[in-house]
Protein backbone atom coordinates (compact mmCIF):
# COMPACT_ATOMS: atom_id res chain seq x y z
CA UNK A 1 0.00 0.00 0.00
CA UNK A 2 1.00 3.22 -0.98
CA UNK A 3 1.20 5.16 2.49
CA UNK A 4 4.41 8.14 1.66
CA UNK A 5 3.14 9.58 5.16
CA UNK A 6 6.16 11.80 4.76
CA UNK A 7 6.69 13.00 1.21
CA UNK A 8 3.47 13.73 -0.18
CA UNK A 9 2.57 17.61 -1.12
CA UNK A 10 -0.54 19.55 0.32
CA UNK A 11 -4.14 18.92 -1.15
CA UNK A 12 -3.74 21.28 -4.78
CA UNK A 13 -6.72 23.30 -3.18
CA UNK A 14 -4.13 24.59 -0.80
CA UNK A 15 -1.09 25.90 -3.51
CA UNK A 16 -1.70 29.00 -5.72
CA UNK A 17 -1.50 28.17 -9.25
CA UNK A 18 0.85 31.16 -9.57
CA UNK A 19 3.46 29.52 -7.08
CA UNK A 20 6.64 28.46 -8.12
CA UNK A 21 8.78 25.40 -6.40
CA UNK A 22 11.72 25.79 -6.74
CA UNK A 23 13.62 22.69 -5.00
CA UNK A 24 16.62 22.97 -3.67
CA UNK A 25 19.31 20.69 -5.30
CA UNK A 26 20.04 19.09 -1.67
CA UNK A 27 16.01 18.01 -1.55
CA UNK A 28 16.33 16.73 -5.13
CA UNK A 29 19.11 14.24 -4.51
CA UNK A 30 17.15 13.32 -1.05
CA UNK A 31 14.40 12.35 -2.97
CA UNK A 32 16.46 10.44 -6.07
CA UNK A 33 17.83 8.77 -3.20
CA UNK A 34 14.14 7.93 -1.79
CA UNK A 35 12.84 6.84 -5.00
CA UNK A 36 16.26 4.46 -5.49
CA UNK A 37 16.10 3.36 -2.49
CA UNK A 38 12.04 2.19 -2.86
CA UNK A 39 13.08 0.79 -6.32
CA UNK A 40 16.08 -1.67 -4.23
CA UNK A 41 12.81 -2.65 -1.72
CA UNK A 42 10.31 -3.06 -4.36
CA UNK A 43 12.47 -5.26 -6.85
CA UNK A 44 13.04 -7.27 -3.66
CA UNK A 45 9.56 -7.55 -2.31
CA UNK A 46 8.43 -9.21 -5.74
CA UNK A 47 11.24 -11.65 -5.52
CA UNK A 48 10.59 -12.29 -2.23
CA UNK A 49 6.68 -12.78 -2.87
CA UNK A 50 7.32 -15.27 -6.17
CA UNK A 51 10.09 -16.65 -5.01
CA UNK A 52 10.47 -17.06 -1.64
CA UNK A 53 6.74 -16.97 -0.32
CA UNK A 54 5.03 -18.33 -2.81
CA UNK A 55 6.87 -21.84 -3.41
CA UNK A 56 7.09 -22.27 0.23
CA UNK A 57 3.39 -21.90 0.50
CA UNK A 58 3.23 -24.37 -2.75
CA UNK A 59 5.38 -26.35 -0.87
CA UNK A 60 3.12 -26.67 2.38
CA UNK A 61 -0.06 -27.34 0.08
CA UNK A 62 1.29 -30.12 -1.86
CA UNK A 63 2.70 -31.98 1.23
CA UNK A 64 -1.03 -31.20 2.29
CA UNK A 65 -2.17 -33.14 -0.89
CA UNK A 66 -3.49 -29.91 -2.35
CA UNK A 67 -0.81 -29.03 -5.02
CA UNK A 68 -1.82 -31.25 -8.18
CA UNK A 69 -4.12 -28.81 -9.86
CA UNK A 70 -3.53 -24.53 -11.01
CA UNK A 71 -2.24 -21.95 -8.05
CA UNK A 72 -1.63 -19.49 -9.89
CA UNK A 73 -4.40 -17.81 -11.15
CA UNK A 74 -6.49 -20.05 -8.70
CA UNK A 75 -9.65 -17.49 -7.49
CA UNK A 76 -10.49 -16.67 -11.15
CA UNK A 77 -10.47 -20.33 -12.39
CA UNK A 78 -13.98 -20.92 -11.12
CA UNK A 79 -15.35 -18.16 -13.39
CA UNK A 80 -13.70 -19.37 -16.34
CA UNK A 81 -14.65 -22.82 -15.71
CA UNK A 82 -18.25 -22.45 -14.91
CA UNK A 83 -18.69 -19.53 -17.62
CA UNK A 84 -16.80 -22.05 -20.13
CA UNK A 85 -19.27 -24.82 -19.21
CA UNK A 86 -22.44 -22.85 -19.09
CA UNK A 87 -22.11 -21.26 -22.03
CA UNK A 88 -21.47 -24.94 -24.07
CA UNK A 89 -23.41 -26.90 -22.21
CA UNK A 90 -26.03 -24.60 -20.05
CA UNK A 91 -24.47 -26.61 -16.87
CA UNK A 92 -25.72 -24.86 -13.37
CA UNK A 93 -22.22 -23.00 -11.45
CA UNK A 94 -23.52 -23.94 -8.23
CA UNK A 95 -24.32 -27.70 -8.52
CA UNK A 96 -22.18 -30.36 -7.10
CA UNK A 97 -20.92 -31.72 -9.89
CA UNK A 98 -18.91 -28.23 -11.33
CA UNK A 99 -17.84 -27.67 -7.77
CA UNK A 100 -16.51 -31.36 -7.48
CA UNK A 101 -14.92 -30.06 -11.39
CA UNK A 102 -13.53 -26.79 -9.95
CA UNK A 103 -11.54 -28.88 -7.00
CA UNK A 104 -9.92 -31.28 -9.50
CA UNK A 105 -8.88 -28.12 -11.70
CA UNK A 106 -7.41 -26.32 -8.03
CA UNK A 107 -5.81 -29.54 -6.71
CA UNK A 108 -6.06 -32.23 -9.13
CA UNK A 109 -8.31 -34.28 -7.30
CA UNK A 110 -12.28 -33.79 -5.99
CA UNK A 111 -12.26 -33.36 -2.35
CA UNK A 112 -14.19 -36.29 0.02
CA UNK A 113 -15.83 -36.20 3.31
CA UNK A 114 -12.44 -37.85 5.58
CA UNK A 115 -10.61 -34.42 4.89
CA UNK A 116 -10.30 -32.41 7.77
CA UNK A 117 -9.01 -29.38 5.95
CA UNK A 118 -11.48 -29.10 3.47
CA UNK A 119 -14.72 -30.42 3.23
CA UNK A 120 -16.28 -31.40 0.11
CA UNK A 121 -18.12 -27.77 -0.88
CA UNK A 122 -14.84 -26.24 -0.72
CA UNK A 123 -14.03 -24.05 -3.46
CA UNK A 124 -17.48 -23.96 -4.83
CA UNK A 125 -18.18 -21.10 -7.18
CA UNK A 126 -19.32 -18.50 -4.59
CA UNK A 127 -19.55 -15.53 -7.16
CA UNK A 128 -22.59 -14.23 -7.73
CA UNK A 129 -23.99 -15.38 -11.12
CA UNK A 130 -23.92 -12.40 -13.23
CA UNK A 131 -19.67 -12.52 -12.75
CA UNK A 132 -20.05 -15.50 -15.16
CA UNK A 133 -22.09 -13.35 -17.11
CA UNK A 134 -19.90 -10.76 -17.36
CA UNK A 135 -16.80 -12.77 -17.74
CA UNK A 136 -18.09 -15.24 -20.34
CA UNK A 137 -15.67 -13.88 -23.32
CA UNK A 138 -12.71 -15.84 -21.05
CA UNK A 139 -14.31 -19.12 -21.90
CA UNK A 140 -12.95 -18.77 -25.28
CA UNK A 141 -9.48 -18.92 -24.20
CA UNK A 142 -7.29 -21.39 -22.39
CA UNK A 143 -7.04 -20.77 -18.73
CA UNK A 144 -3.03 -20.77 -19.22
CA UNK A 145 -3.50 -17.72 -21.61
CA UNK A 146 -6.34 -15.77 -19.64
CA UNK A 147 -4.78 -15.70 -16.19
CA UNK A 148 -1.67 -13.77 -18.01
CA UNK A 149 -3.97 -11.57 -19.60
CA UNK A 150 -6.05 -11.44 -15.83
CA UNK A 151 -3.00 -10.58 -14.05
CA UNK A 152 -1.96 -7.65 -16.51
CA UNK A 153 -5.39 -6.22 -16.77
CA UNK A 154 -5.29 -6.21 -12.63
CA UNK A 155 -2.37 -4.92 -12.32
CA UNK A 156 -3.54 -1.71 -15.04
CA UNK A 157 -6.55 -1.62 -12.92
CA UNK A 158 -4.94 -1.37 -9.36
CA UNK A 159 -2.92 1.34 -11.04
CA UNK A 160 -5.54 3.04 -12.46
CA UNK A 161 -7.28 3.06 -9.07
CA UNK A 162 -4.57 5.34 -7.00
CA UNK A 163 -4.81 7.66 -10.12
CA UNK A 164 -8.52 7.85 -9.68
CA UNK A 165 -8.56 8.10 -5.77
CA UNK A 166 -6.24 10.67 -5.65
CA UNK A 167 -8.32 12.77 -7.88
CA UNK A 168 -12.00 11.80 -5.71
CA UNK A 169 -9.32 12.85 -2.38
CA UNK A 170 -8.08 16.54 -4.54
CA UNK A 171 -4.44 15.21 -4.09
CA UNK A 172 -2.49 15.92 -6.90
CA UNK A 173 1.46 15.13 -5.95
CA UNK A 174 4.72 15.64 -7.72
CA UNK A 175 5.84 13.13 -10.79
CA UNK A 176 8.50 11.74 -8.23
CA UNK A 177 5.77 10.85 -5.32
CA UNK A 178 3.16 9.75 -7.25
CA UNK A 179 5.71 7.15 -9.43
CA UNK A 180 6.75 6.11 -5.75
CA UNK A 181 3.33 5.51 -4.59
CA UNK A 182 2.55 3.88 -7.70
CA UNK A 183 5.69 1.48 -7.39
CA UNK A 184 5.08 0.55 -3.81
CA UNK A 185 1.22 0.51 -4.85
CA UNK A 186 2.04 -2.72 -7.50
CA UNK A 187 4.79 -3.99 -4.83
CA UNK A 188 2.70 -4.40 -1.96
CA UNK A 189 1.62 -8.07 -0.38
CA UNK A 190 -1.97 -6.95 -0.79
CA UNK A 191 -1.72 -6.33 -4.58
CA UNK A 192 0.98 -9.53 -5.63
CA UNK A 193 -1.36 -11.27 -3.57
CA UNK A 194 -4.43 -10.49 -5.93
CA UNK A 195 -2.39 -10.49 -9.29
CA UNK A 196 -0.81 -13.93 -8.34
CA UNK A 197 -4.92 -15.29 -7.40
CA UNK A 198 -6.01 -13.18 -9.95
CA UNK A 199 -8.28 -12.18 -7.33
CA UNK A 200 -11.44 -10.35 -8.58
CA UNK A 201 -11.02 -8.00 -5.19
CA UNK A 202 -8.74 -5.97 -7.36
CA UNK A 203 -11.56 -5.38 -10.03
CA UNK A 204 -14.06 -4.28 -7.62
CA UNK A 205 -11.12 -2.17 -5.93
CA UNK A 206 -11.56 -0.34 -9.38
CA UNK A 207 -14.90 0.17 -10.36
CA UNK A 208 -15.46 1.97 -7.01
CA UNK A 209 -12.75 4.39 -7.09
CA UNK A 210 -14.28 4.89 -10.51
CA UNK A 211 -17.39 4.86 -8.84
CA UNK A 212 -16.45 7.96 -6.24
CA UNK A 213 -14.70 10.16 -9.15
CA UNK A 214 -17.80 9.62 -11.48
CA UNK A 215 -19.47 10.83 -8.28
CA UNK A 216 -16.82 13.95 -7.15
CA UNK A 217 -17.12 14.72 -10.89
CA UNK A 218 -20.75 15.19 -10.95
CA UNK A 219 -21.65 12.62 -13.46
CA UNK A 220 -24.32 10.65 -11.17
CA UNK A 221 -25.72 7.98 -13.41
CA UNK A 222 -22.37 6.98 -14.43
CA UNK A 223 -21.48 6.39 -10.52
CA UNK A 224 -23.93 4.58 -9.54
CA UNK A 225 -23.84 1.84 -12.49
CA UNK A 226 -19.94 1.58 -11.60
CA UNK A 227 -21.26 0.77 -8.00
CA UNK A 228 -23.33 -1.88 -9.22
CA UNK A 229 -20.46 -3.78 -10.50
CA UNK A 230 -18.28 -4.10 -7.46
CA UNK A 231 -21.35 -6.19 -6.24
CA UNK A 232 -19.08 -8.92 -8.16
CA UNK A 233 -17.68 -8.93 -4.59
CA UNK A 234 -21.01 -7.73 -2.45
CA UNK A 235 -18.74 -8.34 0.91
CA UNK A 236 -16.27 -5.76 0.30
CA UNK A 237 -18.96 -3.24 -1.29
CA UNK A 238 -21.52 -3.48 1.54
CA UNK A 239 -21.00 -0.47 4.11
CA UNK A 240 -19.94 2.01 1.54
CA UNK A 241 -22.84 0.67 -1.28
CA UNK A 242 -25.02 1.51 1.95
CA UNK A 243 -23.82 4.70 2.83
CA UNK A 244 -23.89 6.09 -0.85
CA UNK A 245 -27.72 4.65 -1.40
CA UNK A 246 -28.62 6.71 1.62
CA UNK A 247 -26.71 9.41 0.55
CA UNK A 248 -28.62 9.15 -2.53
CA UNK A 249 -31.98 9.06 -0.74
CA UNK A 250 -31.38 12.25 1.41
CA UNK A 251 -31.76 14.70 -1.37
CA UNK A 252 -33.40 12.52 -3.89
CA UNK A 253 -34.42 14.91 -6.85
CA UNK A 254 -30.64 16.43 -6.49
CA UNK A 255 -29.77 12.90 -6.50
CA UNK A 256 -31.60 9.98 -8.29
CA UNK A 257 -29.58 9.72 -11.30
CA UNK A 258 -27.53 7.84 -8.99
CA UNK A 259 -30.03 5.44 -7.81
CA UNK A 260 -31.34 5.00 -11.74
CA UNK A 261 -27.58 3.87 -12.31
CA UNK A 262 -27.28 1.67 -9.66
CA UNK A 263 -30.13 0.41 -10.02
CA UNK A 264 -30.04 -0.15 -14.06
CA UNK A 265 -26.89 -1.99 -13.64
CA UNK A 266 -28.01 -4.48 -10.88
CA UNK A 267 -31.11 -5.30 -12.52
CA UNK A 268 -29.54 -6.18 -15.90
CA UNK A 269 -27.05 -8.16 -14.92
CA UNK A 270 -29.62 -9.89 -11.94
CA UNK A 271 -32.07 -10.20 -14.59
CA UNK A 272 -29.90 -11.95 -17.30
CA UNK A 273 -28.61 -14.31 -14.60
CA UNK A 274 -32.16 -14.97 -13.82
CA UNK A 275 -32.96 -16.22 -17.13
CA UNK A 276 -30.00 -18.12 -17.54
CA UNK A 277 -30.22 -19.88 -14.07
CA UNK A 278 -33.69 -19.38 -12.52
CA UNK A 279 -32.77 -20.51 -8.84
CA UNK A 280 -29.62 -19.10 -8.33
CA UNK A 281 -29.88 -16.31 -6.08
CA UNK A 282 -31.19 -18.87 -3.28
CA UNK A 283 -28.09 -21.56 -4.83
CA UNK A 284 -25.96 -18.31 -4.16
CA UNK A 285 -26.79 -18.14 -0.68
CA UNK A 286 -26.72 -21.36 0.10
CA UNK A 287 -22.91 -21.82 -0.84
CA UNK A 288 -22.56 -18.21 1.13
CA UNK A 289 -24.17 -20.06 4.06
CA UNK A 290 -21.71 -22.94 3.59
CA UNK A 291 -18.60 -20.98 2.86
CA UNK A 292 -18.51 -19.42 6.35
CA UNK A 293 -17.99 -22.58 7.68
CA UNK A 294 -14.78 -23.30 6.33
CA UNK A 295 -13.49 -19.85 5.53
CA UNK A 296 -11.28 -17.92 7.83
CA UNK A 297 -13.73 -15.53 10.23
CA UNK A 298 -13.56 -11.70 10.02
CA UNK A 299 -10.06 -10.27 10.88
CA UNK A 300 -11.22 -8.79 14.12
CA UNK A 301 -12.28 -12.59 15.26
CA UNK A 302 -9.56 -13.78 13.75
CA UNK A 303 -7.02 -12.40 15.64
CA UNK A 304 -8.67 -12.73 18.79
CA UNK A 305 -8.01 -16.94 18.79
CA UNK A 306 -9.98 -19.70 18.27
CA UNK A 307 -11.63 -19.45 21.60
CA UNK A 308 -12.03 -15.78 22.41
CA UNK A 309 -12.99 -15.27 18.90
CA UNK A 310 -15.68 -16.86 17.92
CA UNK A 311 -17.08 -15.43 21.74
CA UNK A 312 -15.93 -11.82 21.77
CA UNK A 313 -15.74 -11.39 18.27
CA UNK A 314 -19.62 -11.39 16.68
CA UNK A 315 -19.94 -8.54 19.60
CA UNK A 316 -17.11 -6.16 18.28
CA UNK A 317 -18.57 -6.72 14.88
CA UNK A 318 -21.58 -5.76 15.92
CA UNK A 319 -20.71 -2.61 17.85
CA UNK A 320 -18.19 -1.56 14.81
CA UNK A 321 -21.10 -2.02 12.16
CA UNK A 322 -23.18 -0.25 14.08
CA UNK A 323 -21.48 2.39 14.53
CA UNK A 324 -20.00 3.00 11.44
CA UNK A 325 -23.79 2.86 10.00
CA UNK A 326 -25.01 5.83 12.73
CA UNK A 327 -21.95 7.94 11.79
CA UNK A 328 -22.85 7.52 8.00
CA UNK A 329 -26.25 8.60 8.87
CA UNK A 330 -25.01 11.76 10.32
CA UNK A 331 -22.93 12.10 7.15
CA UNK A 332 -25.61 11.86 4.75
CA UNK A 333 -25.82 15.41 3.76
CA UNK A 334 -21.88 15.62 2.88
CA UNK A 335 -20.53 17.02 -0.49
CA UNK A 336 -18.62 14.44 -2.43
CA UNK A 337 -15.96 17.34 -2.80
CA UNK A 338 -15.78 17.82 1.11
CA UNK A 339 -13.75 16.01 3.75
CA UNK A 340 -16.65 14.89 5.54
CA UNK A 341 -17.71 12.59 2.57
CA UNK A 342 -13.80 10.96 2.41
CA UNK A 343 -13.59 10.33 5.73
CA UNK A 344 -17.16 8.36 5.65
CA UNK A 345 -15.81 6.47 2.64
CA UNK A 346 -12.65 5.63 3.86
CA UNK A 347 -13.46 4.40 7.03
CA UNK A 348 -16.51 2.32 6.10
CA UNK A 349 -14.29 0.44 3.93
CA UNK A 350 -11.92 -0.07 6.83
CA UNK A 351 -14.43 -1.01 8.96
CA UNK A 352 -15.27 -3.38 6.23
CA UNK A 353 -11.87 -5.37 6.09
CA UNK A 354 -11.86 -5.23 9.60
CA UNK A 355 -15.61 -6.71 10.00
CA UNK A 356 -16.30 -8.50 7.11
CA UNK A 357 -13.77 -9.43 4.98
CA UNK A 358 -11.77 -12.92 6.11
CA UNK A 359 -9.09 -13.42 8.00
CA UNK A 360 -7.07 -14.29 5.88
CA UNK A 361 -8.39 -12.49 2.35
CA UNK A 362 -5.52 -9.94 2.68
CA UNK A 363 -5.75 -9.50 -1.27
CA UNK A 364 -9.26 -7.79 -0.49
CA UNK A 365 -7.52 -4.97 1.82
CA UNK A 366 -6.65 -2.85 -1.42
CA UNK A 367 -9.98 -0.93 -0.22
CA UNK A 368 -7.51 0.70 2.28
CA UNK A 369 -6.06 2.70 -0.35
CA UNK A 370 -8.32 5.90 0.11
CA UNK A 371 -7.89 5.81 3.54
CA UNK A 372 -4.28 5.80 3.15
CA UNK A 373 -3.83 8.41 0.64
CA UNK A 374 -6.49 10.21 2.94
CA UNK A 375 -3.97 10.07 6.02
CA UNK A 376 -1.02 11.11 3.81
CA UNK A 377 -2.64 14.15 2.59
CA UNK A 378 -3.97 15.45 5.17
CA UNK A 379 -1.38 14.85 8.51
CA UNK A 380 0.42 18.53 8.45
CA UNK A 381 -3.23 19.21 9.86
CA UNK A 382 -3.26 17.22 12.91
CA UNK A 383 0.81 17.10 13.12
CA UNK A 384 0.69 19.27 16.21
CA UNK A 385 -1.02 16.48 18.14
CA UNK A 386 1.20 14.03 20.35
CA UNK A 387 -1.58 11.02 19.85
CA UNK A 388 -2.09 11.50 15.85
CA UNK A 389 2.01 11.45 15.67
CA UNK A 390 2.50 8.08 17.89
CA UNK A 391 -0.58 6.86 15.56
CA UNK A 392 1.31 7.78 12.18
CA UNK A 393 4.66 6.99 13.35
CA UNK A 394 2.74 3.13 13.70
CA UNK A 395 0.85 2.93 10.80
CA UNK A 396 3.99 3.89 9.07
CA UNK A 397 5.99 1.10 10.82
CA UNK A 398 3.55 -1.27 9.74
CA UNK A 399 2.78 -0.27 6.32
CA UNK A 400 6.83 0.01 5.21
CA UNK A 401 7.54 -3.19 7.24
CA UNK A 402 7.45 -5.60 4.39
CA UNK A 403 9.49 -3.39 2.32
CA UNK A 404 12.12 -3.16 4.89
CA UNK A 405 12.25 -7.33 5.56
CA UNK A 406 11.84 -8.48 2.20
CA UNK A 407 15.76 -7.84 1.18
CA UNK A 408 16.53 -9.18 4.95
CA UNK A 409 14.90 -12.81 4.24
CA UNK A 410 16.88 -12.67 0.56
CA UNK A 411 19.59 -11.69 2.62
CA UNK A 412 18.97 -15.16 4.77
CA UNK A 413 18.04 -17.46 2.07
CA UNK A 414 21.64 -18.75 2.19
CA UNK A 415 20.70 -19.98 6.14
CA UNK A 416 21.22 -24.20 5.95
CA UNK A 417 19.06 -24.53 8.68
CA UNK A 418 15.52 -25.13 7.28
CA UNK A 419 14.13 -24.55 11.07
CA UNK A 420 15.44 -21.14 11.43
CA UNK A 421 14.49 -19.77 7.52
CA UNK A 422 11.22 -21.35 8.55
CA UNK A 423 11.07 -18.51 11.37
CA UNK A 424 12.20 -15.63 9.14
CA UNK A 425 9.79 -16.46 5.58
CA UNK A 426 6.63 -14.99 7.01
CA UNK A 427 8.84 -11.86 8.63
CA UNK A 428 7.83 -9.88 5.72
CA UNK A 429 4.01 -10.31 6.17
CA UNK A 430 4.19 -10.39 9.53
CA UNK A 431 2.39 -6.52 10.04
CA UNK A 432 -0.29 -7.03 7.19
CA UNK A 433 -3.15 -8.09 9.62
CA UNK A 434 -2.06 -4.92 11.80
CA UNK A 435 -2.92 -2.23 9.05
CA UNK A 436 -6.12 -1.97 9.17
CA UNK A 437 -6.14 -1.42 12.66
CA UNK A 438 -3.26 1.14 12.53
CA UNK A 439 -5.55 3.26 9.52
CA UNK A 440 -8.75 2.62 11.35
CA UNK A 441 -7.33 4.37 14.29
CA UNK A 442 -6.14 7.28 12.75
CA UNK A 443 -9.41 7.60 10.55
CA UNK A 444 -11.16 7.64 13.76
CA UNK A 445 -9.65 10.17 14.97
CA UNK A 446 -9.44 12.41 11.81
CA UNK A 447 -13.34 12.16 11.81
CA UNK A 448 -13.99 12.68 15.28
CA UNK A 449 -12.12 15.90 14.81
CA UNK A 450 -13.79 17.06 11.63
CA UNK A 451 -17.11 16.19 13.86
CA UNK A 452 -15.93 18.41 16.58
CA UNK A 453 -14.81 21.15 14.75
CA UNK A 454 -18.37 21.09 12.90
CA UNK A 455 -19.86 21.30 16.50
CA UNK A 456 -17.97 23.69 17.59
CA UNK A 457 -18.71 25.98 14.41
CA UNK A 458 -22.60 25.65 14.55
CA UNK A 459 -22.51 26.46 18.27
CA UNK A 460 -20.73 29.78 16.98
Amino acid sequence: MPVVLCSLLPARAQISSTTILVMPPHKTLRRSSILCLAILCAAGMVYYHLCIFVPRTLAIRSAQGFGGGYSFGADFYPIWLTSGEALRHHRDPYAPAMTRQIQIGLFGRPLDSSSLAAPTDYRAFAYPAFADVLFWPSAALPFSVVRILLALILGAATLFSLFLWLHALGLSPGAGTLALMALLTLTSYTVLEGLFAAQLGLLAGFFLAASVAALVSGRLFLSGSLLALTLIKPQMMALVAAYLLMWCVYRWRARWRFLAGFLFVSLLLGGASLLIWPNWISEWLQVIAGYRQYSTPPLISYLLGGWIGPRLGPFLIGALVIGAIVLAARMRDASPTSAKFSLIVSLLLTVTVITLLPGHAVYDHIVLLPGILLIALSWPSFAERPLFRVLLCVTAFVVFWQWICAPVVIALQPVRSPHLFADVILLPIRTAASIPFAVFAILGLMTWREMHDKTVADQI
